[in-house]
């Protein structure tokens, strides 16, 4: 099909369904059975659900629609959150919810010699390539893919074919290129395209995924104070689209500060960000703005657990957010996660290697829970009564007392990075 973008400052609701309106039309085929694969509430301000519910909309009356969110590991979505991020129009029955676990057929396997030049001889494993059984039981006459690209701590730039081989993979696939991506070092591949893990990806679509009837559609957000602009909507299937997206994105996403912030405020909405496996975002895209001997805070109130999972839970609270060098240590000795290597990522991820404080402010999760994970804690009411986020804006901020901060309403929705270091 014919490539399709849009930017904009604001693309309006119309020009988003004409555009989806296009897509279909550029098919030039009958269609029976479609299935969406858009984002689930952790990617709420992606748009990506006003987008599944217009192609819902086009689709409706002349053939079956499904909706599998690309969950990856993350928790199933409750009917609640269906409605927020899809609206209540679309019946619930025609949402399916993707098991990582028991749902996928192996496609194909990534060598290990690749893993070993690509990784600079750090890895030396082979990835099992592993998707949700439907994506390829040619039950479906075209599957549309949906979602942002931004700035990402495990892969680069989100979305592309991170949506399929992650949000709708396995757990081979999942582990190994999310530990890929902690061992060759988060700080190298972040905000860039091209990384190690991408290019594991781009193995397995090229190698693959040929055969399958499959469109993506991304979206670029930006942002001005709290207000989420659509700037670009991006509709294909080769990779030089993502590429164009990928351009916007970094130049829309992506903050540089002129010196390295010493305190850091990051308020994590409670709809969107219920564990640490998601609220970390705001150690991940911020880590390169702090200062040493930094201070990050993180207003967290809808932070209950540490992982999506009760396994992923136990193992957060059994080894903590303890730095690099012990995690890495620790999976060499430990089977429970040389069997859970995303997890292991995780934790690499979370942890500022005692180069900043990182402080948690949360009234779900006790002082005791955050200490024991290796963060700080600070009652959630002492941090709204000191950050009131109603007041703040995006980016520095003078409080009564003199001091000064910088304030990210919404870490999900950029990087954040000091010129040097990026």
């Amino acid at each position: 099909m014919n490539n399709i973008i849009l930017k904009s400052d604001n693309i309006s609701d119309l020009q988003i369904k004409n555009a989806l309106i296009q897509s279909l039309s550029n098919l030039n085929k009958k269609l029976k059975k479609v299935l969406l694969l858009p984002p689930d509430i952790t990617r709420f301000h992606s748009q990506g659900g006003k987008i599944t519910s217009m192609y819902y909309d086009l689709l409706k009356d002349t053939c079956q629609v499904d909706i599998m969110p690309a969950i990856g590991t993350h928790m199933p979505m409750t009917h609640e959150e269906i409605e927020i991020m899809f609206g209540k129009d679309i019946p619930k029955e025609r949402f399916i919810v993707h098991d990582w676990k028991n749902d996928i057929v192996k496609i194909g396997q990534v060598p290990g010699t690749y893993i070993r030049e690509i990784s600079e001889g750090l890895l030396d494993f082979s990835i099992d390539v592993e998707v949700n059984r439907r994506l390829v039981n040619s039950e479906y006459d075209l599957i549309i893919s949906i979602g942002q690209v931004v700035p990402h701590e495990v892969v680069g730039m989100a979305n592309y074919n991170k949506n399929i081989f992650v949000g709708c993979g396995g757990k081979s696939m999942i582990d190994s290129s999310h530990f890929l991506g902690a061992v060759y070092g988060l700080e190298r591949l972040m905000g860039k395209d091209h990384s190690p893990v991408r290019k594991v990806y781009d193995y397995a679509e090229n190698n693959f995924l040929k055969g399958i009837p499959l469109v993506y559609v991304f979206t670029v957000i930006s942002q001005n104070q709290g207000n989420n602009q659509l700037s670009g909507l991006f509709i294909g299937r080769d990779r030089k689209i993502f590429e164009e997206a990928v351009k916007l994105s970094q130049e829309k996403n992506i903050t540089f500060v002129e010196k390295p912030l010493k305190k850091v405020i990051v308020y994590l909405e409670p709809e969107e960000f219920k564990s640490t496996w998601v609220g970390n975002k705001a150690i991940y895209r911020t880590r390169m703005a702090i200062a040493d001997n930094g201070h990050l805070i993180i207003i967290a109130p809808g932070v209950r657990q540490f992982g999506e999972d009760e396994d992923r839970d136990v193992l957060i609270r059994k080894y903590g957010y303890v730095g690099r060098d012990k995690i890495l240590s620790y999976t060499k000795e430990s089977e429970d996660l040389q069997n859970n290597l995303s997890t292991a990522a995780h934790l690499i991820h979370g942890s500022s290697d005692g180069r900043f404080k990182i402080t948690y402010a949360t009234d779900i999760l006790t002082k005791q829970d955050i200490e024991s994970v290796g963060f700080e804690y600070m009652p959630l009411e002492d941090a709204l009564g000191a950050y009131d986020i109603n007041k703040l804006r995006d980016g520095f901020n003078s409080l009564e007392n003199g001091e000064e901060i910088f304030y990210i309403s919404n870490p999900a929705l950029g990087l954040w990075a000091d010129k040097s270091k990026f």
